[in-house]
């Protein structure tokens, strides 16, 4: 079971957008997910059409007069997506927990104490640092942080890793953190700036994929819905389906339930010791002259687009190649050619995706 915390203290960043989108787009890659609530604010659970009388506030509260445990507040969503709804009275809990000897241990502990089978437990922070978003951190092993491409965003991330850094000096749990950038205008030089400056800063803590700006994700939440339900032909649909692909092909590190209060030192000897996949180049080919830029793209590299999943033209066969070393196992991919998603003509094995369009298959024994 794999807990993400998301969480950063500059509102308008997309934080609740990024933990409803991503927990359906994994719940639509088969994967069993439960969204923690833990704004006061109930963003989540206002954008998803909730109303529970009991919240995440029963949960954690010590004095509330209607004490539950976490199975008992939690309300399905779609097929494999559940949340843990909040609401307004939560903000009396950082109050309640002022004189609290383990205060930011209390989410932590309810986590402990379930026993639901989920895949993914994400966790909706408040925008600020306080002892609710310190609950959080404290409950996870991976933080994700949704940054816009702009100056006051750097800014705040700073301070949001000082949280993590007196989170292992204090408590002596370790926190790995990846910065996701989201609402990308993709038509601004500027943006393009400050995503260069974001890479070079962030190096190795950046996701690949990037959630652009796409006013349908504004109109799902505002259906009381999520994107994969609202326009799953979107390209806000396709961004958040491409980053819970690339949360998936991490799924083979070690997870916290099974290596906890683990150093980075110990992370890296358990992952020299596991045994090596092989690896095998495999070519792809598309054979059309009529393109003018084509790529390969599928769970090998997340999904993505960029210069290492371009393909070169051959002037011999006529048509788009790409050598690519993989490691065993099943892989989904697609040709991109010209900005369009198409599946590969040249091989029978097949299956669909949730977009209604089918994934072109490959199997590497």
């Amino acid at each position: 079971m794999r807990r993400i915390t998301i969480a950063n203290q500059k509102g308008g960043c997309g934080k609740t957008t990024t933990a409803i989108n991503l927990a359906a787009s994994l719940a639509a890659n088969n994967r069993k997910v439960l969204l923690i609530d833990l704004d006061p604010q109930a963003h989540a659970t206002l954008g998803l059409n909730i109303n529970s009388a009991l919240n995440i506030y029963n949960v954690l509260s010590k004095t509330t007069g209607q004490k539950v445990e976490l199975k008992d507040i939690i309300v399905n969503v779609s097929p494999n997506f559940d949340i843990a709804p909040s609401g307004i009275i939560l903000s009396t809990l950082e109050q309640e927990l002022a004189g609290e000897i383990g205060r930011e241990s209390c989410l932590w502990d309810a986590l402990n104490n379930f026993k639901g089978e989920y895949d993914y437990i994400l966790v909706d922070c408040p925008p600020n640092l306080g002892i609710l978003t310190i609950n959080a951190i404290r409950a996870s092993s991976e933080i994700l942080v949704p940054t816009e491409a702009s100056k006051f965003s750097l800014e705040g991330l700073g301070q949001l890793i000082d949280i993590v850094s007196l989170v292992k000096e204090r408590l002596g749990h370790i926190v790995a953190h990846k910065v996701l950038v989201t609402n990308f205008d993709s038509r601004l030089r500027y943006s393009f700036d400050m995503l260069n400056k974001i890479k070079q800063i962030f190096s190795g803590q950046l996701f690949n994929t990037i959630i652009h700006v796409n006013v349908k994700l504004k109109e799902a939440q505002s259906d009381g819905t999520h994107i994969l339900s609202y326009d799953k032909y979107s390209r806000g649909a396709k961004d958040y389906f491409s980053l819970a692909r690339e949360l998936i092909t991490q799924e083979d590190w070690p997870a916290e339930d099974r290596i906890a209060d683990t150093t980075k030192e110990i992370i890296k000897a358990v992952k020299k010791s596991l045994p090596k996949l092989k690896e095998k180049e495999i070519l792809f080919a598309l054979p059309t002259a009529d393109a003018k830029e084509v790529f390969v793209s599928g769970d090998f590299n997340g999904w993505q687009t960029d210069d290492s999943a371009r393909m070169e033209f051959n002037q011999d066969i006529g048509g788009w190649v790409k050598k690519l070393p993989l490691k065993t196992g099943r892989y989904r991919y697609r040709f991109v050619v010209d900005g369009k998603w198409i599946e590969d003509p040249n091989n029978p094995d097949k299956e669909k995706n949730p977009f209604d369009q089918m994934d072109s298959l490959l199997n590497i024994e």
